[in-house]
């Protein structure tokens, strides 16, 4: 159980990292494309307004734009300097309105034919868009009077830039991460000292509790047993016999959970399950008929398996005390265990024409009654169910329930071992 809280509480830490993590450096990286692919733009726009060149700012001797020269102060705000020519590779074609190439200018760009260029612009009027991409160049189209301006940038830079950039950030996190599981690991058990502290309290008082009560439930079924000799047989000698009986079984049930839960390490062997079963489920052919019952066992011959037998035994009657208590007067109560679908499947089903309430899962609740009133009448205080579900878990099986129809069935899958 504290394992099982150990792991939770790692896998959730880690989970939780690794959700903000993801957020954050999606983010990061987003900005990062927008305000790279925002500068292409701003490059391609101004570009186009000067007909197909970038602005010449010439040689004032300032980094600072003069402040009598109109326009580029502008520009200084967009990001453009008397350096970006010189830096920037591009190349614009010319089109009339019907799409033919008049003008390809590729001046400033190297890796570029007149060829190349004309086939970027086809493509890029055939695609339709204002601006996209052409493989490692970024593109905008204006369109006037006289046909058609295409202005492509070349991006390689940016886009290498961009993929480090990635690279980097991600190398950055998952490390992070890394760094973060094991610290959360290493410090997990200081984490959940507090939960650990309740629970080693909570089942040192039960097991305590339970041994100290076992004494005087003893002397008082002893008590009752002279009474009823040498008094003779009374009503208030059997309640004290029955209520002494029903303690007697509640603390069984109490230590068996508190057992299960210290996750005592059990040397399983195999076994012959179908015997196993049979031989549990035959016991209550007899409790059944004296309670106006029939139980039908089904159970497929030389089933192996390896675990605890005690434990399975134990499960077998469980599921069926549960349904002999709940099953409609009646009704036919049925156990089977066969081998289907490469696992083993043990089910027991009896007929409820009242549906329980709420979420049927909750079954396999501690001291959970999905009928209050019920429970009273047959004697149940809500634990079986949760031993059935701690045994099933210490041996890898899945235990569940499901109502359909007036019949309510627990089905246990069993791994093949």
């Amino acid at each position: 159980m504290i394992k099982k809280l150990r792991r939770k509480f790692v896998l959730i830490a880690v989970l939780s990292l690794f959700l903000v993590e993801v957020v954050i450096i999606g983010t990061i990286n987003m900005i990062n494309v927008y305000q790279q692919n925002s500068k292409s733009d701003n490059l391609l726009a101004i570009i186009i307004e000067n007909d197909g060149r970038l602005p010449d700012f010439g040689k004032s001797g300032h980094d600072k734009p003069p402040a009598d020269i109109p326009g580029q102060k502008e520009l200084y705000d967009k990001g453009i300097n008397p350096e970006t020519k010189y830096v920037t590779r591009y190349f614009t074609v010319k089109t009339d309105q019907s799409g033919e190439i008049i003008l390809i200018d590729t001046s400033y760009i190297a890796a570029i034919t007149a060829d190349d260029a004309a086939e970027y612009a086809t493509q890029a009027l055939e695609d339709g868009n204002e601006k996209g991409w052409a493989e490692n160049y970024r593109y905008a189209v204006s369109q006037d009077s006289d046909g058609y301006l295409l202005v492509f940038i070349d991006c390689r830079s940016q886009l290498e830039t961009r993929y480090q950039f990635l690279i980097i950030s991600l190398a950055i996190g998952f490390s992070g991460l890394v760094v973060v599981s094991i610290l959360v690991a290493v410090f997990s058990k200081r984490a959940i000292r507090p939960v650990i502290e309740s629970m080693e309290k909570q089942k040192q008082f039960i097991t305590d509790a339970g041994h100290e009560i076992k004494t005087p439930l003893a002397i008082i079924s002893a008590n009752a047993e002279v009474l009823e000799l040498t008094e003779g047989s009374s009503e208030w000698v059997d309640s004290i016999k029955n209520q002494t009986k029903r303690l007697s079984e509640l603390i069984k049930n109490l230590l068996t959970l508190s057992k299960t839960d210290e996750e005592i390490k059990t040397v399983f062997e195999k076994f012959n399950l179908s015997d196993a079963v049979y031989d549990a489920a035959s016991q209550f052919i007899t409790l059944a008929a004296s309670r106006g019952k029939s139980l039908a066992i089904d159970v497929e011959n030389d089933i192996e398996f390896t675990g605890d037998e005690g434990m399975m035994r134990q499960l077998v009657s469980i599921l069926l005390d549960n349904a002999v208590k709940y099953a409609d007067d009646g009704g036919e109560i049925k156990l089977s265990l066969k081998y289907e679908h490469k696992q083993i499947e043990l089910n027991v089903c009896n007929p409820c024409s009242v549906r329980p309430v709420g979420d049927l899962s909750r079954l396999f609740d501690r001291f959970y009654r999905a009928d209050s009133s019920r429970s009273r009448e047959t004697g149940g205080y809500g634990i079986g169910l949760s031993i059935a579900k701690a045994i099933c878990d210490s041996h890898k099986c899945r235990i569940s329930v499901k109502y359909d129809s007036g019949v309510i069935t627990f089905r246990v899958c069993a791994p093949s071992k």
